[in-house]
């Protein structure tokens, strides 16, 4: 039996990257960043996903990376401040006029792959990212690791921030992602996926790879559509989550 809602989370996803399964993906989730030409996408996959996120109500968000096509967007490229700035907002600028033809308005901007990870740790980094969230559009929220730099960054920009915790990532003691190249780095039993945003929305815990209860509040939880059986998960986590009494929400 549903209980009564107490606690709310937005429950997001990574999407406009090749994958086949969007749409099964989008209706499940409340928040979709969108690959906007660094690590993938073009014209027709940006509008085929603000398409989808306007048919299923979810606030449509900017997916940013370094511009690396050939490895993903997960590879460092070593571009200077102001480089970073020009392909931040060069690809802020592109799905934004996509979105306007689509009568879709932008809610949030979410770095993608080592970008992310990189403005998780390095503070100037992560400062170049919010000065560029902030030049293009100071409205849209910034979505950033919990607990990292880029969420203090966004902070001092005056940026509305909202903390991102993974179900499909296993983490290390210190709060950080286990890095993809090591075991076990992604969680793709469904069960613990769910039991994981459990764990993190209703007691602000989680698990690290160790063993180790660590703390870790979020407002907004992710699931990769890059992953096997990921439009399957995404319902099993919507479904488990509702029934845990979460409300599901948009980015406001």
């Amino acid at each position: 039996m549903t209980q009564p809602h107490s606690f709310r989370v937005i429950l997001n996803c990574d999407c406009g990257e090749g994958m086949a399964d969007d749409a099964m993906i989008l209706s499940h989730v409340t928040a979709a960043n969108i690959a906007c030409g660094g690590h993938a996408g073009d014209a027709d996959s940006m509008r085929a996903a603000l398409r989808l996120c306007k048919q299923f109500g979810v606030s449509a968000g900017a997916h940013p990376s370094y511009p690396d096509r050939a490895h993903f967007g997960r590879r460092i490229l070593p571009m200077t401040p102001d480089e970073i700035t020009a392909a931040v907002c060069e690809q802020l600028q592109a799905l934004s006029a996509i979105a306007s033809e689509e009568g879709v308005t932008l809610t949030h901007v979410k770095p993608h792959g080592a970008l992310y990870n990189q403005a998780a740790t390095r503070r100037e980094i992560a400062d170049v990212i919010a000065r560029a969230v902030v030049a293009h559009d100071p409205n849209l929220a910034l979505i950033g690791l919990a607990g990292s730099a880029l969420i203090e960054a966004g902070e001092a920009a005056g940026l509305y921030v909202l903390r991102e915790a993974f179900a499909d990532r296993a983490y290390e003691r210190d709060g950080s992602l286990r890095d993809r190249d090591l075991p076990d780095a992604l969680i793709q039993d469904n069960v613990r996926c769910l039991a994981q945003a459990e764990d993190i929305i209703l007691r602000g815990l989680v698990m690290a790879h160790d063993g180790a209860l660590i703390p870790l509040r979020a407002d907004t939880i992710c699931i990769h559509s890059d992953t096997p059986g990921a439009a399957e998960r995404a319902a099993f986590l919507r479904r488990g989550l509702l029934q845990a009494g979460v409300e599901l929400v948009g980015v406001r």
